[in-house]
This record gives structure tokens, C-alpha cells and sequence, in this order.
């Protein structure tokens, strides 16, 4: 494989709509299957605590028709109206044939300690849904995290030349936020929502299906207007997404680039730009906040328009001999249809908002899967040994590499470094030095040719072995934001505390460390704030001297560090290169001048290579190169 990535990789569009919502729900359910024990107590429990939302209505229409207005047999009625028919004896509103005043209060008593006892235990039970799942959905998450952070660590370094590394990040944050709010909270809320819609109705329907069809006269209207409003406020929440992301590129652009808008005098303008984006992230939140701010009006409008529509049937049917089209009518019933109504409205809203954090939530799991579905460009293949320990003969036979097809960073590229020799690799910018030296620790594959270790071609051993034998100094230095102490130990982490200060003293770094506040315990900010960059290129070094590599590469190491520095360093680090195969992508002449070989390359070829003296006798390439750039410099 090439050292381009692929097309297109994985930068998934940022949408709210799932596209493979099937595929992306069963590998959901792969992940939940170990906690199935305690999702079916969940279902348990949403299963019973909306039987106890239904029956609470009951519960007060039987109080009414039973205890409360006893003298007209359980209905109203007007004068030489007939009564309702009784309704019939339940365990939770019990009466013997000839009830006395004492059954009555005794009834009614029971009645309302049911009642209590059915709030409460709806209330723990909603409780303990929400705990058992979150519960589980963080131990899913988790999961999910941890296997997330893996892939990305196995990814190879043309995935990220590719891909931003906000982007990358978002999908352990925002797209893990969206999940987790669906899985602890959403999902059983819909569900439970949805079932109580169902029972609801059901009990409605069953109990009087004229009056049920009556009471659910707005359920349409109210359908409609939220699937109309929400849909709306999607589209304006996702407008809010979009300028927020462009408020915090333009902040984080600008903190970086502080020193740059001070020195060039762009603060205005910077200030102007920010408030720009600001005001458009201003407006399409009070547009999204506008839609859902009305969706709640129009659905309290219409609940009461849907208590109206109960009461004034309900009543009508009372004064007019309990009968509604023929059907049976007690004021009981009305009151228990009242309640229903009032539940039933308030999941309509509920489960639109919440269908709409479901749909955010599988397109966030899509995204997930699709980077855990990314392939890296660089993997062990089948049977690939551990690499033995390394001597250091490196030969690098006839090798092509390419970044994109068709446009060649490296052709025909052969060199060999016996062990322990020095190689010094010098060339115009872009001339692919870098390029050669990330194909040694495997870092791209060769589109042809091949690079070889001690004979073996870095292809048939692991990866984890052969970068674990070579040490590598970056000309952008990277600390983490810990201690001196551990951020020269991450070369070699079993490495003792005496093993890291004297690999600070064999770069002559140790002088600098001792003079910060904690000494090696100094906590550096991030990317190693609080030390200059020659300060955090001497860490960097150190980091390198400590895993005691057998292949040293140094890729213009030096080239942020001042040349009394440079100096300092320069004994250290032929110190550090002694015994080990070593290639320099080199800027100063003094290194150049150690090295028992120089390689010359110029548009991806190796042009001219041999000993500095060598190549200026030449008078080709290189000494033009030296013209130019070396010969300036102290020796």
C-alpha cells in the first residue's frame, strides 16, 4: 500500500439523520447484550410504573363513583333522570351489598392509600429505571470509549495528514454525548412515553369507545403541529451546531495566533471577524429557541382545548340522563377521562423531542463505527515475527513512494547504512528527506522496492517490535502535559528516576531542569509550555537517549535550537549516536561534517551522496547546496 490514505477516508458529514439505521442498531445491541439481565428489569419496571400511571385515573373516577357520590348510585342525574348503571366491584374499590357510612369512609380511605402507595411506587420506579440505566449505558460507553481510543492509536499517520484532529476528537465527545443522552436517558423515556400513549388509549377505547374517540379529538392536531414545529427547530438547532463550530474555530485560531494579530495589528479586524460569527451563532439560536419556545404553547393550548372537549361532552352526557349516544355515562367515568387526557397529552411533546436525540444519537453511532471501521494503511501482516534485535544495517533497494497516485515523492531510491554509521540526509525543502526517513520505522509503506533491517524487510515484522528498537527526535517537538520527569520517561517508561536524569545529563539538560520551580516534578503546560523551544527540544532528545534505540533518527533536531546551543548539544549528541545507525536530516554543517555518509536528494532522488569533502570536490549539487545555505555557518 502507498502513502495516501484512500479516498475520501472517513470524514463523515456532520447530519442528525441516521442512514444505516438498522446495521448501526444491531452493532448497538452487540455492545448491550452483557447487561441484557438488567434491561429486562428495566422493561420491568417501565412495564409497571405506566400500569400505575394508567390506573391512578381509575383509582379517582372509582373514589367518585363509589365512595364520593354514593346516593345516585356511582352517576349523576337530574330530576326524574335515571341513574347510571353501578360500575363493577374491583379490589381497589370494594363495597358489600348494603354499605353502611363506615364501609364508605373505610372504602374511600383504602382507596386513597392506594392511590399514595401507586405515586410513590411510580416515582421509585422511574427512579430506579434511570439508574439501572445508566448504569448500564456507561458501562456501554465505556466500552465503546476504550475501543474507540485503541483504533485511533492503530491508525496510521496518513489517516491524520488527512483529517483534522477536531474532527477526530468530536467523535469521542460530541458524538459519544449524543449516544450517552439516548442511551441513559431518551431511549427508555420514548419508550415508556410511547407505551403509556398505547395503554392510554386502549383503556380509553375499551372503556367507552364513543366518549375515547371524543376525548382523542385533538391527538391529530397535536401531532401535527409538533412533527411540524420540531422539524423546524431540527433544522435550527442544526444551524446553532454549524456557527458554534465556527465560533470556536475562529477563537482557537485566534488565541494561537496571538502573537501574530498583536504583531501585524489585526486585533480589530480579528474582533470584528469574531463578532460576525458571533452574532450569526446569536441569531440561530434565538430562531431555534423561537420554535421550541412555541411548541409548548400550541401543545398546552390544545391539551386544554382536549380537557374541554371531556368536560363539556362529559357534562353534557350527565344532564342529559348519563347517556352519551346510547353509551352509559358517570360523572366517575368524566373525572377518569380527564385524567387520562392530561397524561396522554404530555408524551406527544415528550417523545418528539426525545425521537429527535434518538436520531442524533444512531447518526453519532455511525460515525463511531465508521471510524472503528476505518482500516489502517499500515497493519501487521499474517504472520509477521517480532524483530530480532537490531544490528543496524539499513538498506533502503529501489524504493518508489507516493502520497497521492500518480505524483511520486520518492523514485528509485537505494542507500545502505552498515551499523553504526552516521548518515546525513540534506536537500531542498519538500525534497522528500522526511519521506525517506518515516519508511525506516515504517511509518508509510513503499509503493515499490522494499526497506530492509538487518536483511528483513520491515513488512514481515510487527510494527510494535521494529518501532520499539528505533529512536526518533522531531523537528516539532511534542511534550505532554506532565512532568519533565515522565515526559523523558515516555521513551522508556520501566525507566528508574536515575535512568531519566542521566539520560537529561548525557543532552546537558539537567542544568535547565533543576533551575524550574519542581526541578524533574515540574508539570509543563501544554506542548511543553513553560520551556523555550530549545529547552523542549533537549527534553525531546533526552526522551530518545533513554530507549537506547539500536536506529537513531533525527530529523532536523536541532533546528529550533540557537547555535551556542547547538553546540552544547552537539558532543552530547555524538555521544548518543556512537554505536548506533543514525540518520540526520540535517540543517548545519556540523553535522553534516560528522557524518560517514551524506545523501543528497532533490525532487525524490538521490542525486549525489558521499563524505562532505567528497561531495564539495564534486562541485554538482551539493556544492551549490553549500553555497547557499552551509557555508555561512560556524564550523
Amino acid at each position: 500500500m502507498a502513502l495516501h490514505g484512500g479516498p475520501g477516508g472517513l470524514l463523515a458529514r456532520e447530519t442528525s439523520k441516521p442512514v444505516h439505521v438498522g446495521a448501526t442498531l444491531r452493532r448497538l445491541v452487540a455492545y448491550v447484550k452483557p447487561f441484557w439481565a438488567v434491561l429486562l428489569l428495566v422493561a420491568a419496571l417501565v412495564v409497571a410504573s405506566t400500569w400505575a400511571q394508567v390506573t391512578m385515573p381509575e383509582l379517582i373516577g372509582q373514589a367518585v363513583d363509589r365512595f364520593i357520590t354514593p346516593a345516585v348510585s356511582g352517576g349523576f342525574r337530574m330530576p326524574g333522570q335515571a341513574a347510571a348503571a353501578p360500575r363493577p366491584n374491583t379490589w381497589y374499590a370494594h363495597l358489600p351489598p348494603n354499605p353502611t357510612t363506615a364501609d364508605y369512609i373505610r372504602g374511600l380511605g383504602g382507596l386513597v392509600l392506594a392511590l399514595l402507595g401507586l405515586f410513590i411506587a411510580s416515582a421509585l420506579m422511574g427512579a430506579l429505571q434511570f439508574y439501572l440505566m445508566t448504569w448500564a449505558g456507561q458501562r456501554v460507553l465505556r466500552n465503546i470509549r476504550v475501543q474507540l481510543f485503541q483504533h485511533i492509536h492503530r491508525l496510521s499517520l496518513s489517516y491524520f495528514a488527512e483529517h483534522e484532529a477536531g474532527s477526530v476528537m468530536s467523535r469521542i465527545t460530541n458524538d459519544m454525548d449524543t449516544l450517552q443522552m439516548a442511551i441513559n436517558f431518551a431511549l427508555v423515556q420514548a419508550v415508556s412515553g410511547g407505551l403509556l400513549l398505547v395503554w392510554i388509549a386502549y383503556k380509553m377505547l375499551s372503556d367507552n369507545l364513543v366518549y375515547g374517540l371524543i376525548s382523542m379529538a385533538m391527538v391529530p392536531f397535536m401531532i401535527a403541529a409538533t412533527l411540524l414545529i420540531s422539524g423546524r427547530a431540527r433544522l435550527a438547532f442544526r444551524r446553532t451546531r454549524v456557527s458554534i463550530g465556527q465560533v470556536n474555530a475562529g477563537l482557537e485560531e485566534s488565541i494561537s495566533g496571538v502573537r501574530e494579530v498583536q504583531a501585524f495589528g489585526r486585533e480589530e479586524a480579528n474582533i470584528e471577524a469574531f463578532r460576525a460569527s458571533n452574532a450569526d451563532n446569536r441569531d440561530a439560536n434565538v430562531t431555534a429557541v423561537g420554535y421550541t419556545a412555541a411548541l409548548m404553547p400550541a401543545l398546552e393550548a390544545m391539551g386544554y382545548m382536549s380537557i374541554a372537549i371531556v368536560t363539556i361532552a362529559g357534562g353534557v352526557a350527565l344532564l342529559r340522563g348519563n347517556n352519551l349516544f346510547g353509551v352509559t355515562m358517570s360523572l366517575g367515568l368524566v373525572i377518569t377521562f380527564l385524567g387520562y387526557v392530561q397524561r396522554f397529552n404530555q408524551p406527544i411533546q415528550q417523545i418528539s423531542t426525545l425521537w429527535t436525540s434518538i436520531q442524533s444519537a444512531v447518526a453519532g453511532a455511525e460515525r463511531i463505527f465508521g471510524l472503528l471501521d476505518t482500516v489502517p494503511d499500515i497493519q501487521d501482516k499474517p504472520g509477521a515475527q517480532p524483530m530480532p534485535t537490531i544490528q543496524g544495517r539499513v538498506e533502503l533497494d529501489h524504493v518508489d513512494a507516493f502520497y497521492k497516485p500518480g505524483v511520486p515523492v520518492l523514485q528509485d531510491v537505494s542507500l545502505v547504512a552498515e551499523p553504526g554509521q552516521t548518515i546525513a540526509i540534506v536537500g531542498p525543502t519538500g525534497a522528500g528527506k522526511t519521506t525517506l526517513a518515516n519508511l525506516i520505522p515504517r511509518f508509510y509503506d513503499v509503493a515499490k522496492g522494499s526497506v530492509r533491517i538487518d536483511g528483513i524487510d520491515v513488512r514481515d515484522a510487527t510494527a510494535a517490535s521494529l518501532r520499539g528498537q528505533i529512536g526518533l527526535v522531531l523537528q516539532d517537538t511534542f511534550l505532554f502535559s506532565d512532568s519533565v520527569l515522565n515526559n523523558i520517561r515516555f521513551g522508556r517508561p520501566e525507566a528508574s528516576d536515575d535512568e531519566v536524569k542521566a539520560a537529561a545529563r548525557l543532552v546537558q539538560a539537567e542544568d535547565f531542569i533543576l533551575r524550574l520551580p519542581q526541578g524533574y516534578d515540574t508539570v509543563l503546560g501544554e506542548h511543553g509550555t513553560g520551556l523555550s523551544q530549545g529547552q523542549r527540544q533537549l527534553v525531546s532528545i533526552a526522551r530518545a537517549a533513554i530507549a537506547d534505540p539500536r536506529i537513531l533518527i533525527l530529523d532536523e533536531a536541532t533546528s529550533s535550537v540557537d547555535t551556542r546551543t547547538e553546540a552544547r548539544i552537539q558532543k552530547a549528541l555524538l555521544r548518543l549516536m556512537k554505536g548506533r545507525t543514525s540518520f540526520v536530516i540535517a540543517h548545519r554543517l556540523s553535522t553534516i561534517r560528522d557524518a560517514d555518509n551524506v545523501i543528497v536528494i532533490d525532487r525524490g532522488e538521490i542525486v549525489e551522496q558521499g563524505t562532505h569533502q567528497q561531495l564539495l570536490d564534486k562541485r554538482g549539487f551539493y556544492h551549490h547546496l553549500y553555497l547557499s545555505q552551509f557555508k555561512g555557518q560556524a564550523i
